[in-house]
């Protein structure tokens, strides 16, 4: 997919989690199922979080390469192939147990969501036009996929916002059970 395409379907993506935003209330964002899970609110958190502060964080340390020959050049593990090959991570779910530095906080309100939708849309909007410019050799570890260049680290947002929409369809379900 061209880094153009992945831009559109990205901000597709995530004008529909703005407009889902409006069925449900605050209590509603922050309503766990279980222990054990994210609210609506904490999972639209984590992909606003993940992607300003480590998936184009990442891209922008691509855009300056290091200088350090200490830093390991590492290719793509047999998982980041597979997904970069078909273009999307796996219907499968992903669970990471909870702990204070990946659980993401519930949010403040509605409109910080909001906002945050939109900073990383208009990130991923200033970003897209500079990857061309980018050396393919200019990579970033990842700690599952392994080494990727800043194409890949932007085209792994588009995924990862596509991939939580089963996740988020699941927590509707959930909410709409329990309402019943």
């Amino acid at each position: 997919m061209t880094t153009k395409l992945a831009l559109q379907r990205f901000e597709e993506t995530a004008t529909h989690y703005i407009h889902e935003l409006n069925q449900f209330s605050l209590e509603q964002l922050r309503q766990k199922q279980s222990d054990n899970e994210w609210s609506i609110g904490q999972m639209l958190q984590h992909l606003i979080s993940s992607a300003l502060y480590m998936q184009l964080r990442n891209v922008d340390q691509c855009l300056v390469p290091s200088e350090d020959p200490m830093v390991p050049r590492t290719e793509k593990t047999e998982v980041g192939v597979a997904i970069f090959s078909q273009g999307s991570f796996p219907p499968i779910r992903i669970h990471v147990p909870p702990s204070p530095q990946y659980t993401p906080e519930q949010p403040e309100s509605k409109e910080q969501l909001i906002q945050g939708f939109y900073t990383v849309i208009q990130r991923m909007k200033d970003i897209e036009p500079t990857l061309e410019k980018v050396p393919k050799q200019n990579i970033v570890f990842h700690p599952s996929l392994g080494g990727l260049c800043a194409e890949e680290w932007f085209l792994l947002v588009e995924m990862h916002y596509r991939h939580h929409l089963l996740q988020l369809n699941r927590l509707k379900q959930g909410l709409i059970r329990e309402a019943t």
